[in-house]
């Protein structure tokens, strides 16, 4: 019989750790991971015919559940009239003018393979269109794993215990500063960016602080400096515009991902048309991909994006906050003290008392030990989160109430087992 284990003594043979991206292992958590062989809405299916109700969701990019017929039929209808061509499509126009008329103030962009495509990218238009070198970015925040953004970063690297990656370089961080999230810092003229989630989801979920995002605004337009937005995850996810448009700040680029590539490798970077226009071909900032705006991927994101209007979001939201409020409360009955914050349609988990507003507060919470035992226990019961305590939960349209029933009372029988055994 086919097992998990023997597919995962397998991928070990051929996989460094049996995996192909570290937020996947089960190493921080224990134990070995399921192997998943199909998914269908809110489920995903394991090789040995379990079902989990599944809160990773592809860490954000399956809004509308797994297979969704549209998007099935869309990528296969793409995918026979051919899977790449090295010239552009129309695919690619299509994809980019429905972000930029969702975006208010991104006049152009650029399609890419991945976030840390997009990021890194970003930061190298930044730093061309402004002659500076100086990036900021924010403590617990995630970017990609290119080089200089690896400092500091949340997601798999906090999860790991690693302040940044054997194998980069000092000179690659000089010009990376680390500030605390939710605080804003002194942008000096040397600065080119100020790169940050506007909702931070790399370390659990932690919104801005009233006031923090509109300081970085103001202090980047008083130095000169560009404003990114890094929404890879909350892109398309916490509503039709994004963060940007759902909090009232704009900044000078974007990086998209995830839900804009309807769950195929597909990633974009945009922004202001003066800005953008420093890219090659028309500009001296060098860019490029050999499978950028792949006519498959563009194909599923235009059909996602084409399920998603202002109820859908409405009606996402709303969900969340129900299983968020089903969640406090399960955990809350059987004695253990949780957070569980919402962003619109996002939502987290902090062990302690108190709500946490930056890294530090993350990092406590993971080092309560008590997320891989929750973890274990949910997954025991049918229900998958992500194997890391930095991680967040990931509804989609496909999650109902069946599943919403079936979340609170795993959790709180998990948290009592958690409680017993402390």
């Amino acid at each position: 019989m086919s097992t998990n284990l023997s597919w995962f003594a397998r991928a070990c043979q051929v996989a460094p750790g049996g995996v192909n991206s570290p937020v996947r292992a089960f190493k921080s958590v224990g134990g070995s991971p399921y192997f998943v062989e199909r998914g269908a809405g809110a489920y995903v299916f394991d090789v040995e015919g379990r079902r989990y109700i599944d809160f990773v969701q592809s860490y954000g990019a399956s809004i509308l559940g797994h297979a969704h017929p549209r998007v099935v039929e869309a990528a296969q209808r793409a995918a026979g009239l051919g899977t790449t061509f090295g010239a552009p499509t129309p695919g690619e126009v299509l994809l980019a003018e429905e972000i930029c008329a969702r975006v208010p103030g991104c006049e152009q962009v650029r399609l890419v393979s991945s976030g840390t495509e997009a990021a890194m990218s970003a930061v190298r238009l930044a730093r061309g269109a402004t002659g500076r070198d100086r990036v900021v970015v924010f403590s617990g925040c995630y970017h990609g794993h290119s080089d200089g953004l690896l400092a500091g970063g949340g997601s798999g690297v906090a999860t790991l215990g690693l302040p940044a990656s054997a194998g980069v370089a000092r000179a690659a961080v000089a010009d990376t500063l680390v500030a605390p999230y939710n605080v804003v810092p002194e942008i000096g003229d040397d600065v080119a960016a100020v790169v940050v989630e506007p909702i931070a989801a790399n370390m659990g979920l932690v919104p801005p602080a009233p006031g923090f995002l509109e300081g970085l605004r103001e202090a980047c337009t008083r130095a000169g400096a560009l404003l990114v937005f890094d929404e890879v995850i909350t892109g398309f996810r916490v509503g039709p515009g994004g963060a940007s448009l759902l909090l009232g700040v704009t900044p000078d680029l974007w990086c998209f991902g995830k839900v804009v590539g309807g769950g195929l490798p597909l990633a974009a970077f945009g922004g202001r048309r003066d800005v953008m226009e420093q890219l090659a071909p028309d500009g001296p900032v060098y860019q490029a991909g050999t499978l950028s705006g792949n006519p498959v991927a563009t194909a599923a994101g235009l059909a996602v994006l084409s399920l998603l209007d202002e109820g859908a979001y409405h009606d996402l939201s709303a969900y969340t906050g129900r299983l968020a409020a089903g969640l406090a409360a399960a955990f809350a009955g059987a004695g253990l003290a949780v957070q569980v914050p919402v962003a619109g349609p996002l939502l987290g988990l902090f062990f302690g008392d108190q709500p946490v507003r930056d890294y530090e507060g993350a990092r406590a919470s993971a080092a309560t030990g008590l997320y891989p035992g929750l973890m274990h226990g949910l997954l025991d019961r049918g229900v998958a989160i992500a194997p890391g305590p930095y991680e967040i939960l990931f509804p989609s349209l496909a999650h109902g109430e069946a599943e919403l029933q079936a979340t609170v009372e795993a959790a709180g029988v998990a948290a009592v087992r958690l409680v017993d055994g402390a």
